[in-house]
């Protein structure tokens, strides 16, 4: 288990905002400057970076660090969480608070974080810091060079990467549940699965398979639990290994994956580990906290408590 900490008073440390306008299909922008007040007025102030495009939030949590912020408020949903992670990963004397604004909130949903803006600043304000683990991700970018990125909460290899990218590409306006359940039938009906070779520690498999699931936190793809025992505290990622599904296996299966009901399953297979790694003959997409940002070859690594969350 992940070790937690009482806060410090967050009225005498330095807080930063950062924030994503874009999220909640453009409305956090939108709501800032009521957010910002309901925030105030219970006592959660400080200055507010907003991103102006994709990716410009690891920049600038980063920036805010080095200017000596001790919280970094995230108003955002996954996307946003990931681009902070990956501005300060491994940092010391830095911890996170999240205000969930995304159609796709997974992250706090792993850490039981409130969606109800009120209760997640008392959390920002009041919460414990819990320590975490992070994945660290060498993976092969579009752009054909290798890239090394961080995760907080779930990674995966093969159709759940395609179906991220459909998910992204389209407007989420219905949320998050609906748009990726869409996206993933609309994938799966022309996906062809390919031989997968992957390795967790000492263990190797081969096999034809529709994903391979690297779980620091349980939930991904707006609301599936589908590692249901992950814990970002406790050293392992659970790797869900899934295997040659029929579209009868994904209809039965679908409902299950919600209430993480779904395991054991004929076709799915649960490993335990610190270092994977995912390859196969043609490239598989790969997704990182719901990001797209390139295919296989794809190595693994978990860094232990590298990262300090306000729960």
């Amino acid at each position: 288990m992940s070790r937690s900490r009482p806060s410090p008073q967050t009225r005498s440390i330095k807080t930063t905002f950062l924030v994503n306008p874009a999220s909640a299909n453009g409305s956090t922008g939108k709501r800032w400057p009521e957010l910002a007040r309901r925030a105030a007025e219970k006592g959660l102030e400080g200055d507010a970076l907003l991103s102006r495009a994709p990716g410009e939030l690891t920049g600038l949590a980063r920036r805010a660090a080095d200017d000596g912020a001790a919280l970094l408020v995230v108003v955002g949903g996954d996307g946003s969480v990931n681009e902070v992670v990956n501005g300060i990963a491994g940092r010391e004397g830095v911890e996170l608070a999240v205000i969930a604004r995304g159609t796709g909130w997974d992250f706090a949903r792993s850490l039981s974080l409130p969606h109800a803006t009120d209760r997640a600043i008392d959390v920002a304000l009041h919460g414990r810091a819990r320590d975490l683990d992070l994945g660290r991700v060498t993976y092969r970018a579009w752009s054909g060079e290798e890239r090394q990125t961080w995760f907080a909460n779930v990674a995966s290899v093969g159709m759940s990467g395609a179906i991220a990218q459909r998910a992204n590409d389209t407007s989420k306006a219905l949320g998050g549940k609906v748009s990726y359940m869409w996206a993933t039938f609309a994938v799966f009906a022309r996906w062809r699965n390919d031989d997968v070779r992957v390795t967790v520690d000492d263990v190797r498999r081969h096999a034809r398979m529709h994903d391979v699931v690297v779980a620091n936190g349980p939930y991904f793809g707006g609301g599936m639990k589908i590692c249901p025992d992950a814990d970002p505290g406790d050293g392992v990622f659970d790797v869900l290994l899934i295997g040659d599904l029929t579209k009868r296996d994904l209809l039965l299966t679908m409902p299950k994956i919600f209430r993480g009901t779904h395991l054991p399953h004929p076709k799915a297979e649960l490993l335990r580990g610190a270092h994977v790694t995912v390859d196969a003959e043609a490239p598989l997409p790969i997704q990182l906290d719901g990001e797209q940002p390139g295919t296989t070859p794809a190595r693994f690594e978990l860094v232990r408590r590298a990262l300090r969350v306000r729960v």
